[in-house]
């Protein structure tokens, strides 16, 4: 559109130049006196431009007619192709200034304006390689997407240009919402230019929605070799894959592939708890308890959560709570200053009734203001040191309305500490906690 007006303001302006520029010339006194061979010719500044024009046309002409003199001559001389590529070449020259103005509208967003241009290029061309991709982007910016769909179809059939048309094709799709149209496009894409990370990108999300965790894990190889993910992400996200592999086995009873695929997640990701909790349970139910225990305690090192501290307390469930906080004391050294080291002391203090000891691992926290957490821990000390109602209320109140410092904070509680908050018939999911394990 802006193209367009552009074009016609130009083309107002030269008419109105050309207009005011004959006016002139009318108005010109004078004129040129031409004279040869006893001959005189006057003429007026108007006729002096025009007969300039005219003579420029006329060489023009001249030139052209020498050229197509030239070929008539190659001809007589054995070239049977003389007028063809003559004529061939008059039409190649308009057909690149279409080639052209089809590009210049297609950059200034002019879909319109770049189509008719482009369709005028391939016309006069005969050169699909050069205008099928041009007519494509022409007729998806004009919003003709049947046109790009046939255009884009057409690339993708021959084999210099299928990359193309099956980028084409996978944006149409991606447009359209089809995306299992689209999965197999950028498949068929991938594996003709390996080496695009747009293309693998798409495809690895793709896979990712189809819950196609082989594939994803194939292209994701694909984007190591290429390195267009870093390493460390490139391990993060195939822990991921591997450990979404291992659910899938072990819930079709394959046992075996899910301990190695969990296995491989943890290997892959020390970081990743999730992963190293669900290979340790596996671990642990086939009676590595050794190993289960030496995984917890490095993801723990590394970055503990309370996933792990739920699959290290599985390693002896059925154990009492004073064993089980002698038995967490090797998790805890493994990082003893983290936030949750200290949480988790507190909350199997809890378990042991030891107020004392349970108080003195929240004040180490260093807190200015107590978080949700810590103050629903509190409150829970309250009442097992015996406080009055008020005051187990009072810090539950403060748990309300206390900031939540990281994601963990929404586990206020645990399964043994819930009595002594809310009375014994008290249910965990009455304040969306999970099971720790245990007694």
């Amino acid at each position: 559109m802006l193209g367009a007006i552009v074009r016609l303001l130009v083309f107002v302006a030269a008419v109105v130049g050309a207009t005011v520029a004959v006016s002139a010339l009318l108005e010109t006194e004078g004129g040129i006196a031409i004279s040869a061979a006893g001959y005189e010719v006057f003429l007026t500044p108007l006729a002096a431009v025009a007969v300039l024009l005219g003579g420029f046309a006329l060489s023009i002409l001249a030139l052209r007619l020498l050229e197509l003199g030239f070929a008539l001559l190659r001809l007589l001389t054995g070239d049977t192709d003389a007028l063809g590529s003559y004529f061939r070449r008059g039409r190649e020259q308009r057909g690149l200034a279409m080639l052209a103005r089809a590009m210049t509208a297609l950059a200034s967003g002019d879909g319109r304006g770049a189509q008719v241009a482009a369709q005028k290029a391939e016309r006069l061309l005969q050169r699909p390689d050069l205008t099928r991709l041009l007519n494509a982007q022409a007729a998806e910016m004009a919003g003709d997407d049947r046109r790009a769909r046939r255009y884009y179809t057409a690339l993708a059939s021959e084999r210099e240009t299928a990359f193309a048309g099956l980028k084409g094709l996978l944006g149409r799709a991606l447009a359209e919402g089809d995306k299992e149209t689209a999965r197999r496009l950028a498949e068929r894409a991938a594996t003709l230019a390996p080496g695009e990370a747009g293309v693998l990108a798409t495809l690895y999300r793709l896979q990712g929605e189809a819950f196609d965790w082989t594939g994803a894990r194939r292209t994701l190889k694909m984007q190591r070799r290429i390195a267009s993910v870093p390493p460390e992400e490139a391990d993060r996200r195939e822990a991921t894959l591997a450990l979404a592999q291992a659910e899938d086995a072990a819930a079709q009873g394959k046992r075996a592939a899910a301990r190695r695929l969990a296995v491989e997640a943890a290997t892959l990701d020390p970081a990743n708890a999730e992963a190293v909790a669900s290979a340790t349970r596996l671990l642990i139910e086939d009676g590595a308890r050794e190993e289960a225990s030496r995984r917890l305690i490095e993801a723990w090192r590394a970055a503990p959560a309370p996933a792990l501290a739920a699959a290290f307390a599985t390693i002896a469930p059925e154990e009492s709570a004073e064993a089980r906080l002698a038995r967490f004391q090797e998790l805890f050294e493994a990082n003893p200053k983290h936030r949750e080291t200290r949480y988790l002391r507190a909350e199997l203090a809890l378990m042991a009734e030891d107020w004392a000891g349970a108080r003195a691992a929240v004040e180490s926290l260093g807190e200015r203001e107590f978080s949700a957490r810590s103050c629903a821990l509190l409150a829970a000390i309250a009442r097992g040191e015996g406080a009055g109602e008020a005051v187990v209320r009072g810090w539950l109140a403060k748990a309300l309305g206390a900031s939540r410092a990281g994601s963990t904070d929404s586990e206020i509680g645990r399964a043994a500490m819930l009595p002594l908050l809310i009375g014994e018939n008290a249910a965990p999911e009455a304040f969306g906690v999970r099971e720790f394990g245990g007694r």
